[in-house]
């Protein structure tokens, strides 16, 4: 997974880091950065592939793309609107940076059919919510350039993948409405600076917020995993929502920690405000990890 590579990365250098029989390293979600770093270091050739589990989707890694590209679309892969299940139109690129976010960031679709997918194990709800007209549609938000060559987004707003975990929100949401004085709990993916993503909350309280108390909470909760704990918590007003009183995630994960509303973050177990400084540090290691275009989308 691409999050073991930043683990083994930030270990000391040592002389003999090449002097291993390692030739190739394969897996996904790692940056282009790391992987790079990787393959100097230890003498090898690190492949970055993208692929659902489902195997209704993969793209084949294109050494010759651009910087951070995943590879071009496959034949029958297209990138639709969530929304309106139209098919997007090509990112306007600038030296790296997405000029048309709004139109280009769409959900990667294999218009072609299901590959070797069945569907989910006794979930119907799981298989309605991929399985559509005979299109599998991924959840992963991704854009692709005129030439065709994919670069990954983020995901839906219902899962999120942490340390190479796969999560729903549901369960998270359930158990952060159980803490006394929560009104609404909103949970949803923001991008992790190496690879993957972290959880982020959006809350809306009727009681001051009391870090400690919370984290207490939290880590009483047998049915969450520690991948689970939110890393960023919002205090809102009010949340987005649509004429049906839906939160519209899309919004808050959009504006991530990018907010006027107060922001909590968690370092080590506790949690304290997130400065300006802390996120000018965050965002300056998402442009050492080469993913800082993650933040424009």
């Amino acid at each position: 997974m691409g999050k073991a590579l930043s683990y083994v990365l930030a270990t000391p250098e040592r002389q003999d880091d090449a002097a291993n029989p390692l030739k190739i390293a394969f897996g996904n979600e790692g940056s282009a950065i790391a992987t790079r770093r990787f393959g100097e270091r230890f003498g090898c050739y690190v492949i970055d592939a993208f692929g659902s589990t489902e195997t209704a989707i993969a793209i084949t890694p294109d050494p010759s793309g651009p910087p951070g590209c995943l590879g071009r679309l496959p034949d029958g892969v297209e990138i639709r609107d969530p929304f309106t299940g139209g098919r997007c139109p090509p990112a306007r690129l600038s030296g790296g940076r997405l000029l048309n976010p709004d139109e280009a960031v769409g959900e990667l679709v294999n218009t072609a059919g299901l590959g070797l997918f069945d569907g989910y194990y006794r979930d119907p709800e799981a298989d309605a919510e991929r399985i559509r007209d005979g299109a599998f549609w991924s959840g992963d938000l991704a854009y692709a350039d005129a030439d065709g060559y994919v670069y990954f987004a983020g995901r839906g707003t219902e899962r999120l993948r942490v340390d190479g975990e796969n999560l729903a929100v549901a369960p998270i949401e359930t158990a952060l409405r159980d803490y006394p004085g929560v009104i609404e709990a909103a949970v949803y993916p923001v991008p992790d600076a190496a690879a993957g993503d972290q959880v982020m909350a959006a809350l809306v309280l009727d009681r001051p917020f009391r870090p400690a108390d919370f984290a207490a909470f939290l880590a009483g909760r047998r049915d969450l995993g520690p991948k689970s704990i939110p890393r960023y918590i919002r205090l809102s007003g009010e949340l987005p929502q649509t004429p049906s009183n839906k939160v519209i995630k899309r919004i808050l994960a959009r504006e991530c920690w990018r907010t006027e509303d107060p922001v909590w973050w968690r370092t080590g177990r506790e949690y304290r405000p997130l400065t300006a400084e802390d996120v000018k540090a965050i965002e300056d290691e998402f442009a050492q990890h080469g993913r800082h275009h993650l933040l424009e989308v």
